[in-house]
Protein backbone atom coordinates (compact mmCIF):
# COMPACT_ATOMS: atom_id res chain seq x y z
CA UNK A 1 0.00 0.00 0.00
CA UNK A 2 2.96 2.31 0.65
CA UNK A 3 4.01 1.92 -2.98
CA UNK A 4 0.57 2.98 -4.22
CA UNK A 5 0.70 5.99 -1.89
CA UNK A 6 4.03 7.05 -3.41
CA UNK A 7 2.36 7.31 -6.82
CA UNK A 8 -0.23 9.84 -5.59
CA UNK A 9 2.00 12.71 -6.82
CA UNK A 10 1.00 11.77 -10.38
CA UNK A 11 -2.61 12.63 -9.49
CA UNK A 12 -1.77 16.17 -8.33
CA UNK A 13 -2.01 17.83 -11.79
CA UNK A 14 -5.51 16.37 -12.20
CA UNK A 15 -6.76 16.89 -8.65
CA UNK A 16 -9.69 19.03 -9.84
CA UNK A 17 -11.02 16.19 -12.01
CA UNK A 18 -10.23 13.69 -9.24
CA UNK A 19 -12.46 15.62 -6.83
CA UNK A 20 -15.18 16.42 -9.36
CA UNK A 21 -15.65 12.78 -10.42
CA UNK A 22 -16.65 11.39 -6.99
CA UNK A 23 -18.70 14.53 -6.30
CA UNK A 24 -20.82 13.77 -9.36
CA UNK A 25 -21.11 10.16 -8.21
CA UNK A 26 -22.41 11.31 -4.82
CA UNK A 27 -25.14 13.22 -6.67
CA UNK A 28 -26.06 10.09 -8.66
CA UNK A 29 -26.18 7.87 -5.55
CA UNK A 30 -28.39 10.31 -3.62
CA UNK A 31 -30.86 10.36 -6.49
CA UNK A 32 -30.81 6.54 -6.68
CA UNK A 33 -31.43 6.25 -2.93
CA UNK A 34 -34.42 8.59 -3.06
CA UNK A 35 -36.28 6.58 -5.73
CA UNK A 36 -37.38 3.53 -3.62
CA UNK A 37 -38.82 5.93 -1.02
CA UNK A 38 -40.70 7.80 -3.75
CA UNK A 39 -42.01 4.45 -5.03
CA UNK A 40 -43.14 3.56 -1.50
CA UNK A 41 -45.05 6.84 -1.26
CA UNK A 42 -46.71 6.21 -4.63
CA UNK A 43 -47.93 2.77 -3.49
CA UNK A 44 -48.92 3.52 0.10
CA UNK A 45 -50.22 7.10 -0.29
CA UNK A 46 -51.21 7.35 -3.93
CA UNK A 47 -52.42 3.99 -5.18
CA UNK A 48 -53.84 2.91 -1.79
CA UNK A 49 -55.91 6.15 -1.57
CA UNK A 50 -56.68 6.43 -5.31
CA UNK A 51 -55.04 9.87 -5.45
CA UNK A 52 -54.12 10.27 -9.15
CA UNK A 53 -52.73 13.80 -8.76
CA UNK A 54 -50.38 12.62 -6.02
CA UNK A 55 -49.28 9.65 -8.15
CA UNK A 56 -48.54 11.90 -11.18
CA UNK A 57 -46.57 14.44 -9.11
CA UNK A 58 -44.50 11.75 -7.38
CA UNK A 59 -43.94 9.99 -10.70
CA UNK A 60 -42.63 13.29 -12.15
CA UNK A 61 -40.33 13.60 -9.13
CA UNK A 62 -39.00 10.08 -9.78
CA UNK A 63 -38.30 10.92 -13.46
CA UNK A 64 -36.48 14.10 -12.38
CA UNK A 65 -34.32 12.24 -9.86
CA UNK A 66 -33.46 9.61 -12.50
CA UNK A 67 -32.46 12.32 -14.99
CA UNK A 68 -30.24 14.06 -12.39
CA UNK A 69 -28.68 10.67 -11.57
CA UNK A 70 -27.92 10.19 -15.28
CA UNK A 71 -26.15 13.54 -15.49
CA UNK A 72 -24.13 12.74 -12.37
CA UNK A 73 -23.14 9.30 -13.68
CA UNK A 74 -22.03 10.58 -17.09
CA UNK A 75 -20.05 13.45 -15.56
CA UNK A 76 -18.40 11.10 -13.06
CA UNK A 77 -17.40 8.67 -15.79
CA UNK A 78 -15.96 11.48 -17.94
CA UNK A 79 -13.86 13.09 -15.21
CA UNK A 80 -12.73 9.76 -13.73
CA UNK A 81 -11.53 8.59 -17.14
CA UNK A 82 -9.63 11.84 -17.76
CA UNK A 83 -7.93 11.54 -14.38
CA UNK A 84 -7.00 7.86 -14.71
CA UNK A 85 -5.76 8.01 -18.30
CA UNK A 86 -3.62 11.11 -17.70
CA UNK A 87 -2.31 9.59 -14.45
CA UNK A 88 -1.30 6.40 -16.29
CA UNK A 89 0.28 8.42 -19.13
CA UNK A 90 2.46 10.39 -16.72
CA UNK A 91 3.54 7.31 -14.78
CA UNK A 92 4.36 5.50 -18.04
CA UNK A 93 6.35 8.49 -19.31
CA UNK A 94 8.34 8.80 -16.07
CA UNK A 95 8.91 5.05 -15.97
CA UNK A 96 10.16 5.02 -19.58
CA UNK A 97 12.51 7.94 -18.93
CA UNK A 98 13.85 6.16 -15.84
CA UNK A 99 14.49 2.97 -17.80
CA UNK A 100 16.27 4.85 -20.62
CA UNK A 101 18.64 6.34 -18.01
CA UNK A 102 19.46 2.92 -16.58
CA UNK A 103 22.95 1.55 -16.94
CA UNK A 104 23.49 -1.87 -18.49
CA UNK A 105 23.80 -3.31 -15.00
CA UNK A 106 20.45 -1.80 -13.93
CA UNK A 107 18.68 -3.30 -16.95
CA UNK A 108 20.24 -6.69 -16.36
CA UNK A 109 19.03 -6.57 -12.76
CA UNK A 110 15.36 -6.21 -13.77
CA UNK A 111 15.42 -8.13 -17.10
CA UNK A 112 13.78 -6.78 -20.26
CA UNK A 113 10.68 -8.96 -19.84
CA UNK A 114 9.87 -7.46 -16.46
CA UNK A 115 10.46 -3.88 -17.66
CA UNK A 116 8.11 -4.47 -20.61
CA UNK A 117 5.47 -5.80 -18.20
CA UNK A 118 5.92 -2.70 -16.03
CA UNK A 119 5.33 -0.40 -19.01
CA UNK A 120 2.29 -2.29 -20.29
CA UNK A 121 0.13 -4.50 -18.07
CA UNK A 122 1.23 -2.97 -14.73
CA UNK A 123 0.37 0.55 -15.91
CA UNK A 124 -2.92 -0.69 -17.37
CA UNK A 125 -3.82 -2.34 -14.05
CA UNK A 126 -3.14 0.93 -12.20
CA UNK A 127 -5.27 2.87 -14.68
CA UNK A 128 -8.25 0.54 -14.16
CA UNK A 129 -7.81 0.78 -10.41
CA UNK A 130 -7.89 4.60 -10.46
CA UNK A 131 -11.01 4.65 -12.66
CA UNK A 132 -12.81 2.24 -10.35
CA UNK A 133 -11.59 4.10 -7.28
CA UNK A 134 -13.05 7.40 -8.51
CA UNK A 135 -16.26 5.93 -9.96
CA UNK A 136 -17.27 2.79 -8.13
CA UNK A 137 -15.56 3.10 -4.77
CA UNK A 138 -17.55 6.21 -3.97
CA UNK A 139 -20.76 4.68 -5.26
CA UNK A 140 -20.37 1.33 -3.46
CA UNK A 141 -19.84 2.45 0.17
CA UNK A 142 -22.18 5.42 -0.20
CA UNK A 143 -24.97 3.27 -1.58
CA UNK A 144 -24.31 0.61 1.08
CA UNK A 145 -24.40 3.08 3.98
CA UNK A 146 -27.18 5.18 2.46
CA UNK A 147 -29.42 2.16 1.90
CA UNK A 148 -28.97 1.06 5.53
CA UNK A 149 -29.91 4.55 6.74
CA UNK A 150 -32.97 4.68 4.50
CA UNK A 151 -34.04 1.22 5.70
CA UNK A 152 -33.78 2.44 9.29
CA UNK A 153 -35.85 5.53 8.46
CA UNK A 154 -38.51 4.04 6.16
CA UNK A 155 -38.61 0.32 7.04
CA UNK A 156 -37.40 0.10 10.62
CA UNK A 157 -39.60 -2.93 11.29
CA UNK A 158 -37.42 -4.98 8.90
CA UNK A 159 -34.08 -3.49 9.97
CA UNK A 160 -33.23 -6.52 12.14
CA UNK A 161 -32.70 -8.59 8.97
CA UNK A 162 -29.71 -6.39 8.09
CA UNK A 163 -28.04 -7.14 11.42
CA UNK A 164 -27.45 -10.69 10.19
CA UNK A 165 -26.92 -10.11 6.48
CA UNK A 166 -24.48 -7.17 6.51
CA UNK A 167 -21.73 -8.58 8.84
CA UNK A 168 -21.62 -11.88 6.89
CA UNK A 169 -21.32 -9.98 3.60
CA UNK A 170 -18.59 -7.69 4.95
CA UNK A 171 -16.48 -10.59 6.29
CA UNK A 172 -16.80 -12.43 2.97
CA UNK A 173 -15.59 -9.39 1.00
CA UNK A 174 -12.56 -8.86 3.29
CA UNK A 175 -11.44 -12.49 3.07
CA UNK A 176 -11.80 -12.71 -0.71
CA UNK A 177 -10.01 -9.39 -1.25
CA UNK A 178 -6.96 -10.57 0.68
CA UNK A 179 -6.86 -13.86 -1.23
CA UNK A 180 -7.19 -12.05 -4.55
CA UNK A 181 -4.16 -9.82 -3.89
CA UNK A 182 -2.03 -12.87 -3.10
CA UNK A 183 -3.05 -14.79 -6.23
CA UNK A 184 -2.74 -11.89 -8.67
CA UNK A 185 0.78 -11.10 -7.40
CA UNK A 186 1.69 -14.66 -8.41
CA UNK A 187 0.07 -14.06 -11.83
CA UNK A 188 2.26 -10.99 -12.45
CA UNK A 189 5.43 -12.94 -11.62
CA UNK A 190 4.65 -15.53 -14.29
CA UNK A 191 3.69 -12.74 -16.72
CA UNK A 192 7.27 -11.43 -16.37
CA UNK A 193 8.63 -14.85 -17.27
CA UNK A 194 6.38 -15.10 -20.32
CA UNK A 195 7.32 -11.62 -21.60
CA UNK A 196 11.00 -12.45 -21.17
CA UNK A 197 10.54 -15.71 -23.07
CA UNK A 198 8.66 -13.98 -25.92
CA UNK A 199 11.26 -11.21 -26.17
CA UNK A 200 14.12 -13.72 -26.31
CA UNK A 201 12.40 -15.95 -28.87
CA UNK A 202 11.44 -13.12 -31.22
CA UNK A 203 14.91 -11.58 -31.02
CA UNK A 204 16.54 -14.94 -31.73
CA UNK A 205 14.05 -16.31 -34.25
CA UNK A 206 16.72 -16.80 -36.92
CA UNK A 207 18.93 -18.78 -34.54
CA UNK A 208 15.94 -20.93 -33.55
CA UNK A 209 15.21 -21.73 -37.19
CA UNK A 210 18.85 -22.28 -38.06
CA UNK A 211 19.26 -24.88 -35.31
CA UNK A 212 15.79 -26.34 -35.91
CA UNK A 213 14.82 -25.74 -32.29
CA UNK A 214 11.32 -24.50 -32.99
CA UNK A 215 9.67 -27.45 -31.20
CA UNK A 216 11.92 -26.97 -28.17
CA UNK A 217 11.09 -23.26 -27.88
CA UNK A 218 7.38 -23.95 -28.33
CA UNK A 219 7.57 -26.51 -25.52
CA UNK A 220 9.29 -23.99 -23.23
CA UNK A 221 6.63 -21.40 -24.02
CA UNK A 222 3.89 -23.98 -23.41
CA UNK A 223 5.27 -24.61 -19.93
CA UNK A 224 5.33 -20.91 -19.02
CA UNK A 225 1.95 -20.30 -20.67
CA UNK A 226 0.49 -23.31 -18.86
CA UNK A 227 1.72 -22.02 -15.51
CA UNK A 228 0.22 -18.59 -16.29
CA UNK A 229 -3.08 -20.28 -17.20
CA UNK A 230 -3.19 -22.21 -13.92
CA UNK A 231 -2.47 -19.14 -11.81
CA UNK A 232 -4.97 -17.02 -13.76
CA UNK A 233 -7.68 -19.66 -13.35
CA UNK A 234 -7.01 -19.92 -9.61
CA UNK A 235 -7.16 -16.13 -9.18
CA UNK A 236 -10.29 -15.73 -11.30
CA UNK A 237 -12.01 -18.63 -9.51
CA UNK A 238 -11.48 -16.91 -6.18
CA UNK A 239 -13.01 -13.73 -7.63
CA UNK A 240 -15.81 -15.74 -9.25
CA UNK A 241 -16.91 -17.35 -5.97
CA UNK A 242 -17.55 -13.97 -4.33
CA UNK A 243 -20.46 -12.89 -6.53
CA UNK A 244 -22.67 -15.99 -6.12
CA UNK A 245 -21.78 -16.22 -2.42
CA UNK A 246 -22.91 -12.66 -1.72
CA UNK A 247 -26.02 -13.19 -3.86
CA UNK A 248 -26.86 -16.30 -1.82
CA UNK A 249 -26.51 -14.40 1.47
CA UNK A 250 -28.70 -11.54 0.19
CA UNK A 251 -31.33 -13.92 -1.19
CA UNK A 252 -31.56 -15.69 2.18
CA UNK A 253 -32.00 -12.28 3.79
CA UNK A 254 -34.64 -11.44 1.18
CA UNK A 255 -36.63 -14.58 2.00
CA UNK A 256 -36.55 -13.74 5.68
CA UNK A 257 -37.58 -10.14 4.95
CA UNK A 258 -40.56 -11.28 2.85
CA UNK A 259 -41.58 -13.78 5.51
CA UNK A 260 -41.38 -11.23 8.33
CA UNK A 261 -42.93 -8.52 6.14
CA UNK A 262 -45.91 -10.71 5.19
CA UNK A 263 -46.62 -11.37 8.86
CA UNK A 264 -46.41 -7.66 9.71
CA UNK A 265 -48.63 -6.67 6.74
CA UNK A 266 -51.22 -9.22 7.83
CA UNK A 267 -51.13 -7.70 11.33
CA UNK A 268 -51.40 -4.16 9.86
CA UNK A 269 -48.03 -3.20 11.35
CA UNK A 270 -46.55 -2.11 7.99
CA UNK A 271 -47.85 -1.52 4.49
CA UNK A 272 -46.93 -3.27 1.23
CA UNK A 273 -44.92 -0.29 -0.04
CA UNK A 274 -42.54 -0.65 2.89
CA UNK A 275 -41.70 -4.24 1.91
CA UNK A 276 -41.10 -3.16 -1.71
CA UNK A 277 -38.86 -0.31 -0.56
CA UNK A 278 -36.96 -2.68 1.74
CA UNK A 279 -36.38 -5.15 -1.12
CA UNK A 280 -35.04 -2.33 -3.30
CA UNK A 281 -32.75 -1.10 -0.54
CA UNK A 282 -31.56 -4.63 0.18
CA UNK A 283 -30.61 -4.99 -3.48
CA UNK A 284 -28.82 -1.64 -3.24
CA UNK A 285 -26.90 -2.92 -0.24
CA UNK A 286 -25.90 -5.96 -2.29
CA UNK A 287 -24.96 -3.76 -5.23
CA UNK A 288 -22.95 -1.45 -2.97
CA UNK A 289 -21.06 -4.35 -1.43
CA UNK A 290 -20.40 -5.98 -4.80
CA UNK A 291 -19.19 -2.67 -6.22
CA UNK A 292 -16.95 -2.09 -3.22
CA UNK A 293 -15.58 -5.64 -3.39
CA UNK A 294 -14.82 -5.24 -7.11
CA UNK A 295 -12.87 -2.08 -6.36
CA UNK A 296 -11.03 -3.74 -3.49
CA UNK A 297 -10.18 -6.68 -5.74
CA UNK A 298 -8.93 -4.29 -8.43
CA UNK A 299 -6.88 -2.44 -5.81
CA UNK A 300 -5.53 -5.77 -4.57
CA UNK A 301 -4.44 -6.49 -8.14
CA UNK A 302 -3.00 -3.00 -8.55
CA UNK A 303 -0.91 -2.97 -5.36
CA UNK A 304 1.65 -5.54 -6.66
CA UNK A 305 1.83 -3.57 -9.92
CA UNK A 306 2.39 -0.34 -7.98
CA UNK A 307 5.12 -2.00 -5.92
CA UNK A 308 6.88 -3.22 -9.07
CA UNK A 309 6.66 0.21 -10.73
CA UNK A 310 7.90 2.07 -7.65
CA UNK A 311 10.80 -0.39 -7.35
CA UNK A 312 11.91 0.57 -10.86
CA UNK A 313 11.35 4.31 -10.31
CA UNK A 314 13.35 4.25 -7.08
CA UNK A 315 16.17 2.04 -8.41
CA UNK A 316 19.41 4.02 -7.91
CA UNK A 317 21.16 4.46 -11.24
CA UNK A 318 24.71 3.10 -11.29
CA UNK A 319 25.76 5.87 -13.67
CA UNK A 320 25.20 9.39 -12.36
CA UNK A 321 26.64 12.87 -12.76
CA UNK A 322 28.91 14.12 -10.02
CA UNK A 323 28.37 17.45 -8.27
CA UNK A 324 29.30 20.32 -10.62
CA UNK A 325 30.49 18.14 -13.54
CA UNK A 326 32.87 19.31 -16.28
CA UNK A 327 30.86 20.59 -19.25
CA UNK A 328 33.76 21.46 -21.54
CA UNK A 329 34.08 19.09 -24.49
CA UNK A 330 37.15 16.84 -24.09
CA UNK A 331 40.15 16.96 -26.45
CA UNK A 332 40.41 13.17 -26.67
CA UNK A 333 43.37 12.09 -24.53
CA UNK A 334 42.44 8.77 -22.91
CA UNK A 335 44.09 6.78 -20.14
CA UNK A 336 43.15 3.54 -18.38
CA UNK A 337 44.81 3.06 -14.98
CA UNK A 338 44.68 -0.44 -13.48
CA UNK A 339 41.08 -0.92 -14.61
CA UNK A 340 39.20 -4.04 -13.45
CA UNK A 341 35.54 -4.81 -14.01
CA UNK A 342 33.02 -7.60 -13.38
CA UNK A 343 29.40 -7.67 -14.56
CA UNK A 344 28.19 -9.25 -11.33
CA UNK A 345 30.59 -7.60 -8.85
CA UNK A 346 31.25 -10.93 -7.12
CA UNK A 347 31.85 -12.83 -10.39
CA UNK A 348 34.98 -13.45 -12.43
CA UNK A 349 36.43 -10.11 -13.65
CA UNK A 350 35.94 -9.43 -17.36
CA UNK A 351 38.76 -6.85 -17.31
CA UNK A 352 41.83 -7.35 -15.15
CA UNK A 353 44.25 -4.54 -14.29
CA UNK A 354 44.15 -2.83 -17.72
CA UNK A 355 46.49 0.15 -18.16
CA UNK A 356 47.34 2.16 -21.32
CA UNK A 357 47.63 5.77 -22.49
CA UNK A 358 46.34 7.31 -25.74
CA UNK A 359 47.22 10.77 -27.05
CA UNK A 360 44.51 12.91 -28.61
CA UNK A 361 44.13 12.18 -32.32
CA UNK A 362 45.79 8.75 -32.24
CA UNK A 363 44.34 5.64 -33.83
CA UNK A 364 44.21 2.67 -31.48
CA UNK A 365 43.60 -0.88 -32.64
CA UNK A 366 42.29 -3.44 -30.16
CA UNK A 367 42.50 -7.14 -30.98
CA UNK A 368 41.85 -10.36 -29.14
CA UNK A 369 39.77 -13.50 -29.09
CA UNK A 370 35.97 -13.36 -28.81
CA UNK A 371 35.03 -12.82 -25.16
CA UNK A 372 38.39 -11.35 -24.19
CA UNK A 373 36.81 -8.08 -22.96
CA UNK A 374 37.46 -5.74 -25.92
CA UNK A 375 33.86 -4.45 -26.23
CA UNK A 376 33.45 -4.15 -22.47
CA UNK A 377 36.55 -1.98 -22.30
CA UNK A 378 35.15 0.39 -24.94
CA UNK A 379 31.82 0.65 -23.13
CA UNK A 380 33.70 2.30 -20.26
CA UNK A 381 34.29 5.44 -22.39
CA UNK A 382 30.61 6.52 -22.79
CA UNK A 383 30.07 5.19 -19.24
CA UNK A 384 27.74 2.35 -20.14
CA UNK A 385 29.57 0.79 -17.18
CA UNK A 386 31.77 2.23 -14.45
CA UNK A 387 34.94 0.48 -13.36
CA UNK A 388 35.07 -1.64 -10.21
CA UNK A 389 38.74 -0.85 -9.59
CA UNK A 390 41.18 1.65 -11.07
CA UNK A 391 40.04 4.64 -13.13
CA UNK A 392 39.48 5.88 -16.66
CA UNK A 393 40.76 9.39 -17.41
CA UNK A 394 39.98 11.72 -20.30
CA UNK A 395 42.29 14.71 -20.68
CA UNK A 396 43.83 13.67 -17.34
CA UNK A 397 40.49 14.03 -15.55
CA UNK A 398 38.55 11.03 -14.10
CA UNK A 399 35.74 10.22 -16.51
CA UNK A 400 33.17 10.48 -13.67
CA UNK A 401 33.95 14.24 -13.44
CA UNK A 402 32.50 14.88 -16.91
CA UNK A 403 28.87 15.76 -17.50
CA UNK A 404 27.26 12.65 -18.99
CA UNK A 405 25.57 14.52 -21.84
CA UNK A 406 28.80 16.38 -22.71
CA UNK A 407 30.86 13.19 -22.57
CA UNK A 408 28.52 11.16 -24.75
CA UNK A 409 28.05 14.01 -27.21
CA UNK A 410 31.82 13.93 -27.80
CA UNK A 411 31.80 10.21 -28.61
CA UNK A 412 30.77 8.54 -31.86
CA UNK A 413 30.01 4.90 -31.11
CA UNK A 414 29.26 2.13 -33.62
CA UNK A 415 28.48 -0.97 -31.53
CA UNK A 416 29.37 -4.56 -32.29
CA UNK A 417 25.72 -5.33 -33.05
CA UNK A 418 24.29 -2.60 -35.28
CA UNK A 419 21.20 -1.27 -33.49
CA UNK A 420 18.97 0.42 -36.07
CA UNK A 421 15.41 1.63 -35.54
CA UNK A 422 12.23 1.12 -37.56
CA UNK A 423 12.30 4.51 -39.27
CA UNK A 424 13.92 6.02 -42.35
CA UNK A 425 17.66 5.83 -42.98
CA UNK A 426 17.81 9.60 -42.54
CA UNK A 427 16.02 9.29 -39.18
CA UNK A 428 18.54 6.69 -38.04
CA UNK A 429 21.48 8.89 -39.03
CA UNK A 430 19.98 11.85 -37.19
CA UNK A 431 20.36 9.88 -33.98
CA UNK A 432 24.02 10.85 -34.37
CA UNK A 433 23.26 14.52 -34.97
CA UNK A 434 19.85 16.19 -35.07
CA UNK A 435 20.64 19.40 -36.96
CA UNK A 436 22.30 17.67 -39.90
CA UNK A 437 22.17 18.71 -43.54
CA UNK A 438 21.57 16.43 -46.51
CA UNK A 439 25.15 17.08 -47.62
CA UNK A 440 26.47 15.85 -44.24
CA UNK A 441 24.27 12.75 -44.51
CA UNK A 442 25.66 11.97 -47.95
CA UNK A 443 29.25 12.54 -46.75
CA UNK A 444 28.73 10.13 -43.84
CA UNK A 445 27.18 7.51 -46.14
CA UNK A 446 30.05 7.93 -48.57
CA UNK A 447 32.66 7.56 -45.82
CA UNK A 448 31.16 4.25 -44.65
CA UNK A 449 30.64 2.95 -48.22
CA UNK A 450 26.91 2.88 -47.49
CA UNK A 451 26.10 5.28 -50.33
CA UNK A 452 26.60 2.53 -52.89
CA UNK A 453 23.52 0.60 -51.68
CA UNK A 454 21.47 3.55 -50.36
CA UNK A 455 21.49 5.18 -53.81
CA UNK A 456 19.91 2.04 -55.29
CA UNK A 457 16.96 2.10 -52.88
CA UNK A 458 13.67 3.54 -54.26
CA UNK A 459 13.45 6.28 -51.61
CA UNK A 460 17.21 6.60 -50.95
CA UNK A 461 17.69 8.26 -47.51
CA UNK A 462 13.92 8.13 -46.90
CA UNK A 463 13.84 4.33 -47.20
CA UNK A 464 12.10 2.98 -44.09
CA UNK A 465 13.83 0.17 -42.21
CA UNK A 466 11.84 -2.70 -40.75
CA UNK A 467 12.03 -3.61 -37.06
CA UNK A 468 15.58 -4.73 -36.42
CA UNK A 469 16.46 -3.59 -39.97
CA UNK A 470 15.72 -7.08 -41.26
CA UNK A 471 15.33 -5.64 -44.78
CA UNK A 472 19.10 -4.99 -44.85
CA UNK A 473 22.05 -7.36 -44.90
CA UNK A 474 24.52 -7.57 -42.01
CA UNK A 475 27.15 -5.56 -43.88
CA UNK A 476 24.63 -2.86 -44.84
CA UNK A 477 23.55 -2.50 -41.21
CA UNK A 478 27.15 -2.18 -40.07
CA UNK A 479 27.86 0.53 -42.63
CA UNK A 480 24.79 2.54 -41.57
CA UNK A 481 25.86 2.22 -37.92
CA UNK A 482 29.26 3.64 -38.88
CA UNK A 483 27.56 6.47 -40.82
CA UNK A 484 25.60 7.38 -37.69
CA UNK A 485 28.87 7.57 -35.71
CA UNK A 486 30.71 9.51 -38.45
CA UNK A 487 27.97 12.12 -38.84
CA UNK A 488 28.57 13.68 -35.45
CA UNK A 489 32.30 14.27 -36.20
CA UNK A 490 33.20 13.12 -32.70
CA UNK A 491 36.23 13.85 -30.56
CA UNK A 492 36.45 10.12 -29.74
CA UNK A 493 35.37 7.60 -32.38
CA UNK A 494 34.73 3.98 -31.34
CA UNK A 495 34.21 1.32 -34.00
CA UNK A 496 33.51 -1.97 -32.24
CA UNK A 497 34.11 -4.75 -34.75
CA UNK A 498 31.99 -2.88 -37.31
CA UNK A 499 33.65 -4.31 -40.41
CA UNK A 500 33.22 -8.02 -39.63
CA UNK A 501 30.52 -8.30 -42.33
CA UNK A 502 32.14 -5.82 -44.74
CA UNK A 503 34.17 -6.97 -47.75
CA UNK A 504 37.91 -6.26 -47.93
CA UNK A 505 37.66 -3.56 -50.64
CA UNK A 506 34.97 -1.61 -48.75
CA UNK A 507 36.95 -2.00 -45.53
CA UNK A 508 40.00 -0.39 -47.08
CA UNK A 509 37.91 2.52 -48.41
CA UNK A 510 36.40 3.01 -44.93
CA UNK A 511 39.88 3.06 -43.35
CA UNK A 512 41.03 5.70 -45.83
CA UNK A 513 37.89 7.79 -45.17
CA UNK A 514 38.47 7.63 -41.42
CA UNK A 515 42.09 8.77 -41.80
CA UNK A 516 41.13 11.71 -44.04
CA UNK A 517 37.89 12.79 -42.34
CA UNK A 518 38.90 12.41 -38.67
CA UNK A 519 42.57 13.39 -38.39
CA UNK A 520 42.08 15.06 -34.99
CA UNK A 521 39.70 12.48 -33.49
CA UNK A 522 40.94 9.80 -31.13
CA UNK A 523 39.96 6.58 -32.86
CA UNK A 524 39.45 3.17 -31.24
CA UNK A 525 39.04 0.34 -33.74
CA UNK A 526 38.06 -2.97 -32.14
CA UNK A 527 38.46 -5.94 -34.45
CA UNK A 528 39.25 -9.62 -34.62
CA UNK A 529 40.94 -9.00 -38.01
CA UNK A 530 44.52 -7.78 -38.20
CA UNK A 531 43.73 -6.07 -41.53
CA UNK A 532 41.42 -3.64 -39.73
CA UNK A 533 44.03 -2.41 -37.23
CA UNK A 534 47.51 -3.04 -38.69
CA UNK A 535 48.04 0.66 -39.56
CA UNK A 536 47.02 1.94 -36.13
CA UNK A 537 49.39 4.16 -34.12
CA UNK A 538 49.14 1.66 -31.28
CA UNK A 539 47.66 -1.83 -31.06
CA UNK A 540 46.41 -3.28 -27.77
CA UNK A 541 46.41 -7.08 -27.56
CA UNK A 542 43.82 -8.44 -25.10
CA UNK A 543 43.68 -12.00 -23.81
CA UNK A 544 41.25 -13.21 -21.15
CA UNK A 545 40.59 -9.68 -19.90
CA UNK A 546 44.26 -8.70 -19.64
CA UNK A 547 46.39 -6.37 -21.75
CA UNK A 548 49.25 -8.71 -22.68
CA UNK A 549 51.01 -6.57 -25.30
CA UNK A 550 50.90 -3.15 -26.96
CA UNK A 551 52.77 -1.39 -29.75
CA UNK A 552 52.68 -0.87 -33.49
CA UNK A 553 52.08 -3.72 -35.91
CA UNK A 554 55.82 -4.04 -36.63
CA UNK A 555 56.77 -3.88 -32.93
CA UNK A 556 54.26 -6.56 -31.97
CA UNK A 557 55.53 -8.86 -34.73
CA UNK A 558 58.87 -8.74 -32.93
CA UNK A 559 57.70 -8.78 -29.28
CA UNK A 560 54.38 -10.69 -28.98
CA UNK A 561 54.09 -14.39 -29.78
CA UNK A 562 50.31 -14.23 -29.29
CA UNK A 563 49.99 -11.44 -31.87
CA UNK A 564 52.30 -13.27 -34.28
CA UNK A 565 50.07 -16.36 -34.00
CA UNK A 566 47.02 -14.27 -34.92
CA UNK A 567 48.83 -12.75 -37.91
CA UNK A 568 50.12 -16.10 -39.11
CA UNK A 569 46.69 -17.71 -38.82
CA UNK A 570 44.98 -14.91 -40.74
CA UNK A 571 47.77 -14.76 -43.34
CA UNK A 572 47.27 -18.45 -44.07
CA UNK A 573 43.58 -17.74 -44.62
CA UNK A 574 44.28 -14.65 -46.70
CA UNK A 575 42.94 -12.31 -44.06
CA UNK A 576 45.82 -9.81 -43.67
CA UNK A 577 46.09 -7.24 -46.41
CA UNK A 578 49.40 -5.77 -47.43
CA UNK A 579 49.69 -2.11 -48.36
Amino acid sequence: MKAAWKLKKYLHPYIFFAILAPSMMILEVIMDLVQPTILQKIIDNGIANGDEQYIISMFGLMILSAFIALIGGVACSTYATKTAVNFATDVRQDLYETITRFSERNKDHFTLGKLITNLTSDIETLQRAVIMLLKVFVRGPLMFIGAIIFVYITARELFSVLLYVVPILAISVIIFTQLTGKFFRAVQEVMDQMNTKVQENLAGIRVIKAFNRKAHQIQQFLEVNGLLTKRNITAEQVVGVLMPLTALIVNIGLVFALWIGAIKVENNIIEVGVILAFINYLMMILQGLISSSNVLIQIARAIPSAERIVTVLEEPNDIQNCHEPIKNSPRGEVEFKNVSFSYTKQGEPVLKDISFHVKAGETIGIIGMTGSGKSTMMKMLPRAFDVDQGEVLIDQQPIQYYDLATLRQAIGFAPQKAALFSMSIEGNLKYGKQDVSLQEINEALEASCAAEFVEKLPDREQHVLSQGATNLSGGQKQRLAMSRAFIRKPTILILDDTTSAVDAISEKKIQQAIDSNFPNSTKFIVSSKVSSIKNADQILVIEDGRLIASGTHEELLQSSEYYMEIVETQTEKGGVMND
